[in-house]
């Protein structure tokens, strides 16, 4: 080899293509597509869902404390960035407090409340309950009835025959 001559040695490695291998478009950068540039492709796992956070009535009087103690301008909002809350939360606290709805301070069990069992329920149903089973005594003693009034008409007309036949 000569020194004026200069020859260009290429080393090929796996993740590079070759040369003339790239076929198709090429991004605004110059790289192909699926090329690397440094973006990864996002994580295919669904991240957990964060549960709610329930507040004791202890944690939010200590906050309240907390937070009408504050007198210099930012602490307020350092209080609430340290414990992750929003001023919304005070508010409400607030509302709750001078009202002085102690239990409104507890935690609400979320949905469907038990709806209040009324109290002429069970009266209601024993007398509905002995009402069917009256008319049902009812019924039977119709049926009786009006077969005691077919067996005195069959008898009569018996009756009638053997008065005529003895006269």
């Amino acid at each position: 080899m000569d020194k004026n001559s200069s020859v260009k040695l290429t080393t090929i490695d796996s993740t590079t293509p070759a040369p003339g291998a790239l076929q198709g478009a090429r991004r605004a950068t110059g790289e192909a597509p699926g090329a690397g540039g440094g973006l990864d492709a996002p994580d295919p796992e669904v991240a957990e869902k964060k549960s709610r956070r329930k507040f004791t009535a202890k944690y939010k009087l200590r906050i309240l404390k907390e937070a009408d103690s504050c007198a210099e301008s930012g602490q307020l909002g350092a209080l609430l960035r340290r414990e992750g809350l929003y001023s919304s939360n005070l508010t409400t606290w607030r509302r709750q407090r001078e009202k002085g709805l102690l239990n409104a301070l507890a935690p609400k069990k979320r949905g469907r409340k038990k709806s209040q069992k009324n109290p002429l329920a069970d009266p209601l149903a024993r007398l509905e309950k002995e009402n069917r089973q009256l008319r049902d005594k009812l019924a039977k003693a119709q049926i009786i009835i009006d077969v005691q009034k077919k067996v005195s008409q069959i008898l009569a007309m018996d009756q009638d025959r053997n008065d005529d036949e003895n006269d």
